[in-house]
């Protein structure tokens, strides 16, 4: 009877390390160098050639720089292929262009969904 008890004392110790174990390994995944999880989801930090990648074409996510914050425009119609206005491609740094020649300004960015930082 004592072995039995010793026995099933072994193995929910043995269980609690792995479920300690488990915890710290889920908690570690999915960060990592250049993201940072936040209360929405994981924010990322992009290089500018990083942000030329989300162009919006061929199927690729759509994201525009405002300053320092990168925003996805993917489902924005006025953004479709990544292409705004026939002349703005989705994948720069638009800060200029947003205070210089757009009619709304900053306002309609609240529609899209902030996805990170642009790096220095």
């Amino acid at each position: 009877m004592i072995r039995k008890a010793k026995r099933a004392e072994r193995n929910l110790l043995l269980i609690w390390v792995l479920m300690a174990v488990l915890f710290i390994v889920s908690s570690c995944a999915g960060t990592s160098e250049g993201s940072t999880t936040t209360g929405s989801g994981t924010e990322q930090t992009l290089t500018e050639d990083e942000l030329a990648r989300f162009d919006g074409l061929e199927g690729r996510k759509a994201y525009i720089a405002v300053d320092g914050v990168v925003y996805d425009v993917t489902d924005i119609p006025q953004w479709k292929d990544g292409i705004h206005q026939g002349r703005f491609q989705a994948g720069k740094d638009y800060s200029q262009e947003i205070r210089d020649e757009s009619p709304h300004g900053l306002s309609m960015l609240s529609r899209a969904t902030r996805v990170g930082v642009l790096a220095d």
